[in-house]
């Protein structure tokens, strides 16, 4: 099992980071947030340029052709911005049933397990997947606010019929995008944790020297540290069974629950160091936050892929 991202790989990643730190995304987000989403849009813009949205398309469908091992390279720089939209969906979910991300952003909704679609006031393009694998076009009802009030949600309708898909397939790449976002998140929180924990003072001394603030940071990391090695797993079992999805099951299943928790501990524990100000949309914590809380149970709950690792391993027993 190879961990080791190429250099083509670390070299794309690390310009989509370069211009996502300029792009003062947390202006755009509290923007989204209040309805304005042009400068949100505007950063979509550039991505899309970059090749970000085409990442995971097939070639013979205008994309790169690039491993679902690229796409949460960059899906966990795009969690780290707390980049607004419908960000898994756009990059892993569309190409993953046959509708590439063309003129993103695009969404998808998939009930019973994710039956809004995220981003309904930006989507250009909205597809409904049945159980059955049945990929519809997509009616959307009334929008509505999630608790991260840069994520609309809309009720999802299956309308005229356009092609099939694996649902399994899907609900693997939804998984492992969402949980490559919430790892970038959990990452940005313990940063701002951090240097926050440097700056911030309490008698005389700052507060990152109280042993409570260390252990906090610490565990913060170990989480974090402890749940990449799985986000990568997840992505090469996907990479490596492109014709078996069920074979990817228990590895992105695995992911999605460790890179969520590693987000609700950072939540926590970022909200505990920062204190009342965290709670604030002024503050950068307070969009890091809302987004995560959100995209908690995006595709599917913890619940639901903790049986969906027990069905896996009982499957493999009884072998």
């Amino acid at each position: 099992m190879k961990f080791a991202l190429d250099a083509e790989t670390r070299d794309f990643a690390a310009s989509v980071d370069e211009m996502l730190r300029r792009a003062d995304v947390p202006a755009a987000i509290r923007a989204w947030n209040d309805g304005d989403t042009a400068a949100g849009l505007a950063v979509w813009g550039k991505l899309e340029q970059q090749g970000v949205f085409a990442l995971l398309a097939d070639e013979e469908s205008g994309g790169m052709g690039a491993t679902a091992v690229e796409g949460v390279a960059i899906a966990e720089i795009l969690g780290r911005h707390g980049v607004p939209g419908p960000v898994v969906e756009s990059m892993f979910v569309a190409p993953a049933i046959g509708r590439p991300a063309a003129d993103a952003p695009v969404t998808v909704a998939a009930p019973p397990l994710a039956p809004l679609a995220a981003g309904a006031d930006v989507a250009s393009a909205a597809f409904h997947l049945a159980a059955d694998g049945t990929v519809s076009e997509a009616e959307l009802g009334d929008r509505e606010r999630s608790v991260d009030r840069a994520r609309t949600l809309a009720a999802a309708t299956a309308g005229a019929g356009v092609g099939s898909a694996d649902p399994v397939d899907a609900v693997n790449h939804g998984a492992l995008g969402t949980a490559a976002v919430q790892l970038g998140l959990a990452s940005a929180m313990l940063e701002m944790s951090v240097e926050y924990a440097k700056q911030r003072e309490q008698f005389g001394r700052p507060i990152g020297e109280q042993q409570a603030i260390k252990h906090k940071a610490a565990d913060m990391a170990i989480a974090i540290e402890m749940a990449r090695p799985l986000l990568w797993a997840g992505a090469l079992a996907i990479a490596g069974n492109p014709d078996a999805p069920a074979a990817a099951v228990r590895d992105v299943s695995a992911a999605y629950v460790a890179c969520g928790d590693a987000a609700d501990l950072a939540r926590r524990s970022a909200l505990q160091i920062h204190g009342a100000i965290g709670y604030t949309m002024e503050h950068s914590l307070g969009l890091y936050l809302t987004k995560s809380h959100a995209l908690r149970a995006a595709w599917g709950s913890a619940a639901y892929h903790r049986g969906r690792i027990l069905e896996s391993i009982e499957s493999e027993g009884a072998r």
